[in-house]
């Protein structure tokens, strides 16, 4: 089999998410010519999710290889750093205040992020509106990218940095990602320093979360003047149609999750009752553990196509030193073979490693929790 060199290779990304964008912007910095291709229409095209938090162990490494760390210090806030445990009624159980110079996992909007990646990029690199449905052809390659409107691009390298749900992931696993049993639904609210003072200060600059064993709430203060509460229930992932309800229908789902935290104080409450729009509803899903597959030379994955974990802080990171170690295997590589061969032997037992650790994760989001776990949430001594 003759495998291209990168320099020279079709090299295919799906996916413009920070793994994606992080992987092609180092690409280009080595010379290496590369596409991605997104189902957005455009970067607009929709909400890019909350905040995430860079570790200076995974996710600020690879911006640093980017050449973009400077840029990101510049958007981020340290301020975020700041952690609040509550108890359903309110109390607060432990708090972590960073200090002045602490930079380990500072906050960062998605949007923002992505936006830095996307403008470190050269001009047409990503094709908006090309959902890949499929990929196709022998494992030796050339690949073929099957777009819904049936036309089909050939490559040399298939990088899938396409989700949860990825459509490169069949090329190479049989997988598929499996719910966990716990829910998130996301809510909205916006200019809380004016309309929900309350709530700004119960939350700081940071986040603040509250846990009674069946459910949980985490709040978590965005750029803007912003906060997003995610309500954490474990129920079945179709509970809301299974109800009678739609993901529209905000008065009968508030309904219900008032009559879930009956209990809880009515400060906390204020996060069920007051937030401005609708609910999103966001279960979570897993891949199996370990998930591996057998070494394809014309394609590989990363982030969660890879590795799909619960939300807990780690996926952006992981995602971000996939997408670094990728794209210097590549730089550093004679054959495309070689490099996908260097990157998962190193990636693969990470995340296998980390999934082990996360494995009930989202159960753990539901766990009461006391005043040693703010240590959790504090950076780890150097």
């Amino acid at each position: 089999m003759h495998s291209s060199a990168p320099a020279i290779a079709r090299i295919s990304v799906i996916g413009a998410g920070p793994g994606g964008l992080t992987c092609a912007r180092i690409l280009q910095k080595h010379g290496i010519p590369v596409t991605v291709y997104d189902r957005d229409p455009h970067p607009e095209a929709r909400d890019q999710g909350g905040t995430l938090d860079l570790h200076a162990d995974d996710g600020q490494l690879a911006l640093r290889e980017a050449g973009l760390i400077e840029e990101f210090f510049a958007l981020a806030r340290p301020e975020g750093q700041e952690m609040r445990l509550l108890d359903p009624a309110g109390h607060l159980l432990g708090h972590h205040l960073p200090a002045k110079d602490e930079l380990f996992k500072p906050e960062i909007d998605r949007g923002q992020l992505r936006d830095l990646l996307l403008r470190s990029l050269e001009p047409g690199t990503v094709r908006w509106g090309r959902a890949v449905a499929k990929v196709s052809g022998p494992a030796d390659g050339p690949r073929r990218l099957h777009f819904p409107d049936g036309t089909t691009v050939e490559s040399d390298l298939v990088i899938g940095a396409d989700g949860a749900f990825s459509r490169v992931r069949p090329a190479v696993s049989p997988a598929v990602p499996q719910y966990t049993g716990v829910t998130f639904l996301e809510a909205w609210f916006q200019d809380v320093g004016n309309a929900h003072p309350d709530l700004a200060a119960l939350v700081g600059q940071g986040g603040a979360t509250a846990a009674d064993g069946d459910r949980a709430l985490f709040a978590q203060r965005n750029s803007g003047d912003r906060i997003r509460v995610y309500l954490i229930q474990r129920l079945p992932a179709d509970w809301i149609t299974a109800g009678g309800l739609t993901t529209d229908d905000t008065a009968g789902i508030r309904a219900r999750l008032l009559h879930a935290y009956s209990g809880w104080s009515p400060l906390l409450r204020q996060m069920i009752t007051g937030n401005d729009g609708p609910y999103l509803d966001r279960p979570l899903y897993a891949l199996p553990v370990p998930h591996a597959w057998n070494p394809t030379p014309t394609v590989t994955l990363l982030g969660d196509a890879a590795h799909l974990m619960p939300p807990l802080g780690v996926g952006a990171n992981l995602a971000m030193l996939d997408a670094c170690e990728l794209a210097l295997a590549l730089a550093g590589s004679t054959t495309i073979a070689d490099a996908v061969a260097t990157y998962e032997k190193t990636m693969l037992p990470r995340a296998a490693d980390a999934a082990r650790a996360l494995e009930n994760g989202a159960e753990a989001l539901l766990e009461r929790h006391d005043s040693s776990d703010i240590a959790a949430f504090a950076p780890p001594q150097r």
